[in-house]
């Protein structure tokens, strides 16, 4: 078995949870792993804190992932799922037409506002670990859905009409998930996340133009 193989064998949960009670534990863990690891951290962020958080034993924690990894792997999917979820009516607009400078304003706050809700597992998930290739893969599906719409619409709008829409599609958005990340995660002093979203959404605006 190559090394690969093993290293995900070692992050993947022990057993699926079938029963009624078994998914109410597996949820328990999950709610209070993401609590930990926001107040803690990655490194602090122990097994016995989440067992203890949950309500359950160590040793049923156990039962159903192997180690903090594997926990955090799980949380990581989830956190993922749920910014899907967010963008979902952004995307949606686009698809149906809207026009990029209507839908910005609104895309920008909700990434701006998905990284505010909980910055400490956000870094922990998206900076202290390296996240497995699944995982990835759907980060990479879902930036590459947000381009592929951008860019269609960039193409349609007539307020901006970039000579490559691609390009500045990836740009755009690649630009403003850095600088969401980045300042949200890591705020200037005494910046509010409102300011951080203006000031993306200008950015965005003055490069189009």
């Amino acid at each position: 078995m190559s090394s690969t193989r093993v290293s995900q064998a070692k992050l993947a949960p022990r057993r699926t949870a079938q029963q009624s009670r078994s998914q109410a534990t597996v949820e328990a863990i999950l709610e209070a792993a993401a609590q930990v690891f926001e107040r803690h951290g990655y490194a602090e962020g122990t097994t016995n804190r989440i067992a203890l958080r949950a309500g359950v034993s160590i040793g049923s924690l156990y039962q159903y992932f192997p180690n903090k990894d594997a926990i955090l792997i799980e949380v990581s999917r989830r956190h993922v799922a749920e910014g899907m979820s967010e963008l979902a009516p952004h995307l949606q607009r686009l698809n149906e037409g809207a026009s990029w400078t209507e839908v910005l304003p609104g895309l920008v706050e909700t990434m701006v506002a998905m990284h505010a809700i909980a910055p400490m597992l956000h870094r922990a998930l998206f900076e202290e670990i390296r996240l497995p290739r699944a995982v990835r893969v759907e980060l990479e599906t879902l930036e590459d859905t947000l381009v592929d719409l951008t860019a269609r619409a960039l193409a349609a709008d007539p307020d901006v009409a970039p000579e490559d829409p691609r390009l500045a599609a990836s740009i755009v958005v690649n630009a403003i998930e850095g600088l969401t990340h980045r300042l949200v995660l890591h705020p200037p002093p005494g910046v509010e996340s409102s300011a951080i979203a203006h000031e993306i959404t200008n950015l965005v605006r003055k490069y189009l133009q």
